[in-house]
């Protein structure tokens, strides 16, 4: 069987609450694409169930989140509560930012996925989805 997925993965790139800084969303926006993905860039100021609901219109395997502003400990798990509500069972949730290591290791105690630290390689960021998506939604091959 070809492990190639059929159409290409697409990740929502979103920007929570009033962090006003998204030059790093969009760098890793454009770094996704480039690695052939399909991009959703929500814009600044999304609340959560904006974000839950874009991605479930636009169809996605991956919901990225950007934060600097120091609510990771608010937004994600608030992401993550009503990806549940939703049926979003097989979405990645996944981000970055400045998050504390140890709060990083507390969400995915929670079924975040991995989270990224500024300094990650964008490399880094679309192998960690694109590996995430080949084993988890199987109803794309």
């Amino acid at each position: 069987m070809d492990n190639k997925p059929s159409r290409p993965i697409r990740v929502l790139v979103a920007k929570v609450g009033l962090d006003g800084h998204d030059r790093g969303a969009k760098v890793v926006a454009a770094s996704l694409r480039d690695a052939g993905m399909e991009v959703i860039y929500t814009g600044l100021r999304q609340t959560p169930e904006m974000v839950v609901n874009t991605a479930l219109q636009e169809d996605v395997d991956a919901i990225g989140i950007s934060i600097l502003s120091g609510a990771h400990m608010t937004v994600f798990p608030k992401v993550m509560q009503l990806m549940k509500e939703k049926g979003l069972n097989d979405v990645l949730l996944t981000g970055g930012g400045i998050i504390p290591d140890e709060d990083m290791q507390q969400l995915q105690q929670t079924g975040v996925g991995k989270l990224f630290a500024p300094s990650a390689p964008t490399s880094e960021i679309a192998a960690y989805i694109s590996g995430w998506v080949n084993e988890n939604r199987k109803h794309l091959f």
